[in-house]
């Protein structure tokens, strides 16, 4: 049998976590090959767990996005809710199409779908072409010296700026030819992913724009702005000096690549080098992900198997409902609820807060912060929430504790942030907005804020939630031992 013609070919290009046309591997590759291309978004049914409440709300407006720059291309986004190792098979001998391209995604799940859709294909005699479009580097690529599995950040860093990573991004196609006979799909308002009642996506709605041609705006006045200030800036959470394109990375509507060859084109000042080591940040999630499928529910440190975390279900809600009675803590768990997002430095104070103080198990945190972040993402957010609890390979030490008061007298100085999130606050004077319970006790009444009535008292004292941490990282490491 002769082999078949690219004249004549039809590809799939399967979309998951790159919803974007501009420096798109699979969708390159595809055009590459082929005359014809499907395009394909597969929603698992019921969705990976790592697809909470506002994620699902941000893929809703993603697809919208990527539906319109399909169509002014020429093409049509089939939608499909399902089993993609049934789904893709099928559509593949519906339309003819002889392989299916796609972006590697280092989930666990996604993963194992992989491996079945491949094994499916390829029963059929069609092939399943996987690209890296999520991350800067192939996580198989990086090795250390011995070939073996960085495990801490730095190393890991000075090994990748060693590499030329990155050819020059893809541009966007000017046409996307598809079969003259497309495959029926799914409406995107069937599958519900919209909040109905209540609607709880307002704040969201306020805030963000998901799609391409949002992601790609907000990259270019981040890069004319705040990125000159970020090494500073980004410590600051009552003032907008950080990209905000964390969501936008999390569903490919922006090419990280791209994004670092932007950066590299800069001057480089100390802002954008900053932020281009985040970048590697980012990748080295993804890598520790992939070498390691169980972080988002082992902790990477095997001393820490059994660390006797509490059952504190009124800690954990008053965390979640920004009502622990410590300010810096409850704005940010505030700020996550309204608008689905949380500053980097604050994101950290109350992860401490949770797994040091309330001493609960970081699992917990992880799992809120997946429901409720619009960038949550299973690699960065399992990394994250283990360097900060230090039960991760590359971890500040369990004994490190962050004080949120000193941490909100240093970073949020003038009280904006506290004052626009914890608005019964805004009348306390500087000097204790942070730690209102050490106000002489006329001020409390004065600024309308009755001591225990308009805001809680803290629920742990901090200095004995610290000792509490500290002793039984001291009794867990003894018994490891």
């Amino acid at each position: 049998m002769c082999p078949m013609s690219t004249s004549s070919r039809t590809a799939i290009v399967w979309f998951r976590r790159d919803l974007r046309l501009l420096d798109n591997p699979a969708l390159h590759a595809a055009l590459k090959t082929a005359a014809s291309i499907v395009p394909v978004f597969v929603l698992p049914n019921p969705p990976h767990g790592d697809l909470g409440s506002a994620s699902l709300w941000w893929l809703h407006g993603s697809l919208a996005a990527l539906q319109t720059s399909l169509a002014a291309k020429g093409a049509r986004l089939i939608l499909r809710r399902g089993d993609p190792a049934q789904l893709l098979p099928e559509l593949a001998a519906h339309t003819n199409a002889d392989s299916v391209h796609a972006g590697i995604c280092p989930e666990p799940a996604w993963r194992a779908a992989d491996a079945s859709v491949a094994a499916a294909l390829s029963n059929a005699g069609r092939t399943l072409h996987l690209h890296h479009s999520l991350t800067l580097f192939d996580p198989d690529a990086i090795k250390t010296r011995s070939g073996g599995v960085y495990g801490m950040y730095t190393p890991y860093a000075n090994a990748v700026r060693a590499i030329d990573a990155t050819a020059p991004p893809v541009p966007e196609p000017d046409h996307i030819p598809c079969p003259q006979r497309m495959p029926a799909g799914d409406s995107l308002a069937a599958w519900k992913l919209l909040p109905t009642h209540p609607d709880w996506a307002a704040g969201l709605r306020q805030t963000w724009t998901p799609g391409e041609a949002a992601a790609r705006a907000r990259a270019r006045i981040f890069l004319r702005g705040a990125a000159l200030h970020y090494e500073s800036g980004r410590n600051l959470p009552g003032h907008d000096l950080t990209s905000r394109l964390s969501p936008h990375l999390r569903w490919g509507e922006l090419s990280v690549r791209a994004l670092w060859k932007a950066l590299h084109r800069h001057a480089q000042n100390p802002g954008e080098k900053t932020f281009a080591n985040e970048l590697i940040w980012r990748d080295f999630a993804a890598y520790l992900l992939w070498h390691h499928p169980d972080l988002a529910t082992r902790p990477l440190r095997p001393e820490f198997e059994n660390l006797p975390w509490r059952n504190d279900q009124a800690g954990l809600r008053a965390w979640q409902q920004g009502r622990t009675g410590i300010p810096i803590v409850d704005a940010g768990m505030r700020q996550l609820w309204q608008t689905g997002w949380m500053h980097n430095r604050v994101r950290m104070v109350v992860a401490s807060f949770l797994v040091k103080h309330l001493l609960i198990d970081w699992r917990a945190g992880a799992a809120w912060f997946m429901d409720t972040l619009v960038d949550a993402d299973l690699a960065a957010n399992s990394m994250n929430w283990q360097w900060v609890a230090g039960t991760g390979i590359d971890s500040q030490p369990f004994f490190r504790v962050f004080n949120p008061v000193s941490q909100g007298e240093k970073f949020d100085t003038d009280g904006a942030y506290v004052r626009r999130f914890v608005p019964e606050l805004d009348h306390l004077p500087d000097k204790c907005l942070h730690a209102p319970w050490t106000a002489p006790a006329q001020i409390l009444p004065q600024a309308g804020v009755p001591p225990g009535q308009t805001y809680p008292a803290p629920i742990v004292d901090l200095a004995a939630g610290r000792e509490r941490a500290l002793a039984t990282w001291k009794s867990t490491v003894r018994v490891a031992a």
